[in-house]
């Protein structure tokens, strides 16, 4: 059993998702088998099972303070092309999270907008912008996400319908869909996107082809998703393929 186990991590460490069907042909064993030594090292933290395999646990754990120390150059080039798709005047919801923090910073000083945010620290980057009418989403703020959710958040988020969405995502994957750690966490989101009427992402190239617990939105449903200089072509395309128009940020600085 640890002999496969060990296989299998190597597999999700060099080729992402690993099939069940696949795994049980090459170890001469039952699927029932293998979907039980994914099962453990789900328990154990060293996958995530998705329908009909597993893929790779999102890198993206920790408190927002700890993620915003993490490729912050490479978030700031997300966040400038991930900026040029905001229009002036209209309204937008900021989730919270790291890489959403350095979109809102890019924005130009001038730049006309009402925006709506629950996370603390977007709202101290927003507020300095002048032409920014700004909404804060209130409610118990949570020190993984770096944001407010629970019973207030959703109330407060009931009341805005948003030109856009950006939401923040642990995991993006083309099955799996895009992915979070907490389960408040993802009921807020999903929330949030039933209430807009966009739904952009940016993520940094490591959350591809990985996954975290909770499921938060299919990829079809993603509009607009803004990837680094070098992602993957033929991934892109797949994420095309499925309604989702794919933006590329500039090699950064």
């Amino acid at each position: 059993m640890r002999e496969r186990q060990s296989v299998i991590s190597e597999r999700l460490k060099t080729h992402g998702r690993v099939l069940a069907a696949e795994l049980a042909l090459e170890f001469g064993v039952s699927e029932d088998t293998v979907r039980r030594d994914l099962r453990e090292m789900a328990a154990a933290g060293l996958c995530e099972r998705v329908y009909g395999g597993a893929l790779p646990v999102s890198p993206a754990r920790g408190s927002l303070t700890q993620r915003m120390s993490f490729a912050a150059d490479r978030k700031q080039a997300l966040a400038r092309a991930a900026a040029g798709e905001i229009a002036p005047g209209t309204m937008v919801f900021f989730d919270a999270g790291s890489t959403n923090l350095a979109i809102a910073k890019a924005l130009p000083a001038d730049f006309p907008l009402t925006a709506a945010t629950n996370a603390p620290a977007i709202a101290a980057a927003l507020i300095e912008k002048p032409e920014v009418n700004l909404i804060l989403i209130g409610g118990l703020v949570d020190r993984q996400t770096g944001g407010s959710l629970g019973a207030k958040a959703l109330r407060d988020m009931e009341q805005l319908s948003p030109d856009l969405c950006i939401l923040g995502a642990c995991g993006v994957d083309l099955e799996a869909g895009l992915t979070t750690f907490g389960f408040e966490d993802a009921e807020f989101k999903r929330f949030a996107t039933s209430r807009s009427k966009r739904v952009m992402v940016a993520a940094t190239s490591e959350k591809f082809g990985t996954a975290a617990p909770h499921s938060v939105l299919p990829i079809a449903h993603c509009e607009c998703l803004v990837a680094e200089h070098d992602a993957d072509a033929v991934m892109l395309g797949e994420y095309r393929a499925r309604g989702c128009r794919t933006i590329i940020a500039d090699k950064t600085a």
